[in-house]
């Protein structure tokens, strides 16, 4: 496959995205493809460990690609995009409980399906560049791909902020937040994937990490924290809007950008994993009850269609300028029974 390569190099599985030009964003084929190699590498005695970078300079990936996703759901074929999320999520909590390091490589833009590949391994390294998000809001979906996991454990209320503003974070951020664990210069990176596939040893990502720069999250999460404790999305814009802060104003701003819908949703998600004893499985499925709705009954086509496809930026929201109705949020989250989604463990 011309986006992606798997292959064995030394004592590493290497997956490595080969779509720069689309910033590597992830095809339902390089779903499975990766999901494949991961399943059958858990067999190989040669492989001790999984490498998981991609080429480019911009991005590692910036999210899922989108556009077929868009056509089918016009059509009203919504089924092609629920089979693409379960697969998608299925592939999520395998690297989230994969038995051998996974270390990945992020440069630029790692965002929506790039975090859900990303993200979830035990050696996450950042560099220079990098720039991680969840900016699923802003098209009409709630923080995926096991992202509401990683948002429900961030300090404070950091993961309620990052998820409904779509707000981005730099190295130190992302590893403050608990998105990624090692900052190593990109400039190293070349001779230290040889020596990792060559020694099938992840400790020499210890012994090379660098320390970050101070994370502008740990200084602002106290301001963060308080404005985002309130239970409600209305709640918490309403704490927005009393603050004369240039930080309350352009956060206000960037959540009136968001699908409410979607926004919601995304609180009540994360507040429900924050409080129970929840696993990524949890998380995985929440999620898919609302992407799995998400084209019928949500934001999501419209999203997209005001973002990517008439690139006017004016898209329509269900419950723009109005409290979303508490009925709304359990319609999208409600169980889905035969349909849920479901693991093989």
């Amino acid at each position: 496959m011309s986006d992606i390569n798997i292959r064995v190099e030394g004592r590493a599985g290497r997956i490595t995205l080969t779509r720069p030009k689309a910033l590597n964003a992830l095809s339902h084929d390089m779903c499975r493809a990766i999901d494949t190699a991961l399943h059958l590498w858990r067999e190989e005695e040669q492989v001790a460990l999984v490498i998981i970078d991609a080429e480019g300079d911009k991005a590692f990936c910036a999210g899922g690609d989108i556009a077929e996703l868009y056509e089918t759901g016009m059509r009203g074929e919504y089924d092609y995009g629920q089979s693409f999320w379960r697969d998608e999520y299925r592939l999520n909590a395998l690297l989230a409980t994969y038995t051998k390091p996974v270390v990945s490589f992020m440069q630029g833009f790692t965002m929506g399906g790039g975090v859900g590949i990303g993200c979830h391994g035990k050696h996450r390294v950042v560099e220079e560049s990098s720039r991680i998000a969840m900016p699923e809001c802003g098209i009409g979906l709630v923080p995926d791909v096991g992202g509401s996991y990683l948002l429900a454990r961030a300090p404070g209320h950091l993961g309620v902020y990052l998820g409904t503003t779509a707000a981005r974070m730099d190295a130190a951020d992302a590893i403050f937040a608990g998105f990624a664990d090692h900052f190593i210069p990109r400039a190293e990176w070349g001779d230290l994937i040889e020596l990792i596939e060559a020694s099938g040893d992840v400790s020499v990502l210890s012994t090379h990490a660098k320390t970050p720069p101070d994370a502008a999250l740990s200084t602002r999460q106290p301001e963060i924290d308080r404005l985002f404790a309130a239970p409600t999305l209305s709640g918490i814009q309403e704490n927005l809007a009393r603050e004369d802060t240039e930080f309350a104003r352009a956060t206000g701003a960037a959540m009136l950008r968001n699908s409410p819908l979607a926004m919601a949703c995304a609180l009540e998600i994360i507040r429900f994993l924050q409080a129970e004893s929840a696993d990524m499985y949890h998380a995985l499925r929440m999620e898919y009850r609302y992407t799995h709705r998400a084209m019928q009954q949500g934001d999501f086509l419209e999203g997209i269609r005001a973002a990517i496809i008439d690139k006017d930026r004016n898209p329509k929201w269900k419950f723009a300028g109005a409290p979303v109705p508490r009925d709304a949020i359990e319609a999208m989250l409600a169980p889905l029974g035969a349909e849920g989604l479901k693991f093989d463990r």
